[in-house]
């Protein structure tokens, strides 16, 4: 695409309304669990009287979210995008920096980087997972680069190896974002703990959630004390009301650090749930032509935050949207894929090149319901709603 000049594709993301299905219900896309401790632990922080940015469940939950992670330090915050914001600030990305991101992404990632004041550069994914193509990384280093954001796309993670000596060989920082990928594996290391700083978000359809919250992990004392000071106003340590650097209110509150914890209680048996209706849905599907599952490749363990499947339309015998509409009338909700950053209209000057992957992968790309409360027969449901509809399409 040439630099400032809107791109020709037209991608169509129709929103589609969802009714009830036969069975007088609709199956969500995504959905929160709470019906563990989180309700008892809310009500004990309000009865504590500690329910701004100081209480006890904030420590417990950071010490426990670090210790999944296998990281020695975690920074709880308001939301994974304030979580990437305080890695760049902390790691001093500032004007004139450029950090390499995947176009494939939600637009959090590439809005982070500018907060901080540095520039995004795009770059195409692989078509495999989807997750940032190293190749294409290298080829985007210049000069003025200082980070790389490999994001671990709908839970699968990324070319840790390759994108690992990437930074290694051209002395740059590696920022994981993490927020999709929850107990996500390479090589038995948790996502987050892998680069210099790993990112995290507790938005109401992750993995686990708080509402609304993000979670920075780091093994490094010095990014994770300044985190922790930028968080807060970044506050003076020698003087009270003294300040030496700009700041942010990016404090998480006691209440949600609560329900935190109370998922934080669950979250192996989460990972577990979306992994079992993962294969279940693997099963059911396949055969079906011109339908794609997620994979796992061998070496990492995918958490499958959303099961995402692509479609052909002249094999299956429907395109994506057609295949959306026919599960809505029966109470399946889908989502599609993300819009690529460089077909954003705030994105239209920055970006440029080629990204076929991203744009096909936008095309034919939607996600299945996968929330950690899906049953056995919703899945079963779902796939069999999927069969019907591809076989009336054939006939």
């Amino acid at each position: 695409m040439i630099p400032g000049r809107e791109p020709e594709l037209k991608l169509s993301i129709p929103r589609i309304p969802v009714s009830e299905g036969a069975a007088g219900r609709i199956i969500p896309v995504c959905e929160p669990v709470l019906d563990g401790n989180e309700a008892a632990y809310v009500a004990r922080a309000v009865s504590s009287g500690w329910i701004s940015s100081a209480g006890k469940f904030i420590p417990e939950f950071e010490e426990r979210f670090a210790a999944f992670c296998g990281t020695k330090h975690a920074v709880a915050c308001t939301s994974g995008t304030t979580a990437l914001h305080l890695a760049f600030a902390t790691l001093g990305i500032g004007p004139g920096d450029e950090v390499i991101v995947p176009t494939f992404t939600m637009i959090a990632t590439a809005n982070a980087v500018r907060y901080a004041g540095g520039t995004p550069v795009f770059v195409d994914s692989e078509p495999e997972t989807g997750n940032l193509d190293p190749g294409q990384v290298e080829r985007a280093i210049t000069p003025r680069t200082k980070a790389v954001v490999p994001i671990h796309t709908y839970g699968h993670p990324a070319d840790m190896e390759r994108l690992l000596a990437i930074c290694a060989k051209h002395g740059l920082y590696l920022v994981e974002d993490a927020a999709e990928a929850h107990g996500a594996e390479w090589r038995g290391r948790r996502a987050g703990s892998i680069g210099e700083v790993g990112c995290f978000s507790f938005y109401a359809n992750k993995i686990i959630t708080t509402g609304e919250g993000g979670m920075l992990v780091t093994d490094d004392p010095h990014i994770a004390r300044i985190a922790r000071n930028l968080r807060d106003h970044a506050f003076s340590e020698e003087r009270h009301f003294w300040h030496k650097f700009t700041g942010y209110n990016y404090r998480m509150t006691n209440l949600q650090a609560a329900v935190g914890v109370a998922q934080m209680e669950r979250i192996d048996s989460f990972v577990e749930a979306r992994r079992r209706n993962a294969a279940r849905y693997t099963a059911g599907l396949a055969g079906l032509p011109g339908l794609s599952t997620p994979v796992e490749k061998p070496g990492f363990k995918n958490v499958f935050w959303m099961y995402g499947i692509r479609l052909d339309e002249t094999a299956f015998g429907l395109d994506r949207d057609g295949l959306r509409r026919e599960l809505a009338e029966r109470g399946i909700e889908t989502r599609t894929f993300f819009i690529p950053m460089h077909l954003q209209p705030i994105f239209f000057k920055a970006a440029g090149g080629e990204y076929p992957v991203a744009e096909d992968l936008c095309r034919r790309g939607m996600y299945l319901p996968s929330a950690s409360s899906l049953t056995t027969s919703d899945v079963d449901l779902v796939v069999g709603a999927i069969r019907d509809i591809h076989a009336g399409a054939r006939r």
